[in-house]
């Protein structure tokens, strides 16, 4: 270790994306991970058959299509290809109906019927400002927004939405289902200012740049992220669990791509006892459960529609998703959790064989559940689409309690790595105006638990390594991401250009 630049402790989307900029900055980058193989919740595997293959945590990529890194990073020049689903997302109702979010807006409307012009005026403001809301939402948020009016668009719809009286500006029972299955992703009380957030962010994107799964799993953007930084000099080392701080001296800077628990079990008695208790009062928020199927074949919805979505959301009504939730939030078990179901085929054909399809699926528990969620999750379903129990073939139930084992971030199955409140939105993971520097000299932290928060964006590991960068090795300049660009010695970029402000 005496001859690194930087260590990274976590291989996870943001500590990839970390070792991406460092590593294309000229620096020598080590990346240590636990697990045998790299990607935190960016890992593909089978599980019942070798040539099926299943998502592990993340399956659906909205914020990869979207975000200032990955638009930096190219994707789809180093190979990895995002299918977007003609549905982006389904939330089926009561009756054999559903609600549909098409990635066309006029025909999501035309659907909607009395509702549509609704959701319009909801909707088409903000796809078109889409990138600079993307890039509000996805900054260190630490800065003014570099575009005004996208920020007053975005806080006058989070204000009304994150009240109990957006949905009185629907008149129906699908627009309002719709548009709280997707705040249901910020996993806590609804209806919440953050959760309103997410719901338009993820909402418009819907409708925009899509929400697309890769071809082949999750997996494939791993992959890209670290042949980008082995191409450049960096060095990963797998099956290895640093457990202090002090096995990484060598190195003169430190990322770590865990959470506030993590970091304070690495740094022992080094922090500053105001920090570390500023640390230990993180909140957590709900788990979430996760069971995978083997099936034999497309799951049977009761209306037809809801097989071209890549995304389900299982929770009902609007009144029932947000009781559900806000139970949850509460710690307080309900026996029909709200459910996210991904069946990747759909999109990816190539991803089932004949006779045999993956099928993911998530129920939202309360932290720390140890409840196998089997049977909840299968009952979901089968409310939603009768028949389906009888086309598992096999299943692997992962309990929130067990999360944390896979993944230490994910505490008590949190994995959004700290509850999605307005004020930990915006403080993660405690209030600095650098949330990615630390007391520690050199050690910086990249994880979800700093802004922007959770999502596969990169956006965390980017802005600590740009950070990093200006800290310890005393440079804004911002290395070119892009493919077929070449490693330049450190410090001699020309022309730098920061995707994205974060914190000075």
């Amino acid at each position: 270790m005496t001859s690194t630049d930087v260590a990274i402790v976590g291989t996870g989307p943001n500590g990839l994306a970390a070792g991406v900029v460092l590593a294309r900055a000229g620096l020598r980058v080590e990346l240590h991970e636990a697990a045998d193989t790299i990607g935190g919740g960016l890992r593909t595997a089978p599980l019942f058959d070798s040539g099926v293959v299943h998502d592990l945590c993340s399956a659906v990529h909205p914020m990869a299509a979207a975000s200032p890194f990955f638009r930096a990073f190219d994707l789809a020049a180093r190979g990895v290809e995002l299918l977007c689903p003609e549905i982006s997302y389904a939330h089926p109702l009561d009756g054999g109906r559903a609600a549909l979010a098409h990635r066309s807006l006029d025909r999501t409307c035309a659907d909607l019927g009395a509702d549509g012009p609704a959701w319009r005026r909801l909707m088409e403001p903000l796809l078109e400002r889409s990138e600079a809301v993307v890039d509000l939402v996805l900054s260190g948020q630490r800065a003014l927004p570099r575009d005004p009016a996208a920020a007053l668009l975005l806080a006058r719809r989070v204000a009304l939405h994150g009240s109990r009286f957006g949905a009185a500006r629907f008149r129906g029972e699908a627009a309002p289902a719709l548009l709280t299955g997707v705040a249901a992703h910020a996993v806590g009380r609804l209806p919440s200012l953050a959760s309103a957030a997410v719901a338009m962010l993820l909402g418009h994107l819907a409708h925009g740049t899509g929400w697309p799964l890769p071809r082949g799993g999750s997996g494939r953007i791993a992959q890209a992220l670290a042949e980008d930084i082995t191409a450049h000099g960096g060095v990963f080392h797998t099956g290895h669990h640093v457990r202090d701080l002090a096995e990484l001296g060598g190195a003169r800077a430190v990322l770590l791509d865990t959470g506030p628990k993590g970091f304070l079990a690495l740094a022992g008695d080094r922090l500053p006892r105001g920090y570390a208790r500023a640390l230990e009062r993180f909140r957590y928020g709900p788990g979430a459960a996760k069971v995978d199927f083997l099936v034999s074949e497309p799951i049977p919805w009761a209306d037809p529609a809801v097989g071209r979505a890549g995304t389900v959301h299982l929770g009902g009504s609007h009144a029932e998703t947000v009781r559900q939730e806000t139970a949850n939030a509460r710690g307080v078990r309900t026996g029909r959790p709200f459910v996210l179901l991904v069946d990747p085929a759909v999109a990816d054909p190539g991803r089932a064989l004949p006779g045999k399809r993956p099928v993911w699926a998530y129920a939202h528990v309360p932290n720390g559940d140890p409840t196998d969620p089997y049977e909840l999750v299968r009952a979901r379903i089968e409310q939603y689409a009768p028949g389906f129990s009888d086309t598992v073939l096999a299943h692997r139930s992962v309990p929130a309690a067990a999360y944390e084992a896979y993944n230490p971030n994910y505490v008590g199955g949190d994995i959004g790595a700290g509850a999605m409140t307005l004020y930990q939105s915006l403080a993660r993971p405690v209030p600095r105006l650098d949330p990615y520097r630390t007391p520690l000299p050199g050690v910086f932290l990249c994880s979800a638990a700093t802004p922007p928060g959770p999502s596969v964006h990169g956006m965390s590991g980017y802005l600590a390594a740009l950070s990093t960068l200006r800290h310890c090795f005393g440079t804004c300049a911002v290395p070119d991401l892009a493919s077929g660009s070449t490693r330049l010695a450190f410090g001699t970029e020309k022309s730098p250009r920061n995707i994205h402000g974060g914190a000075k």
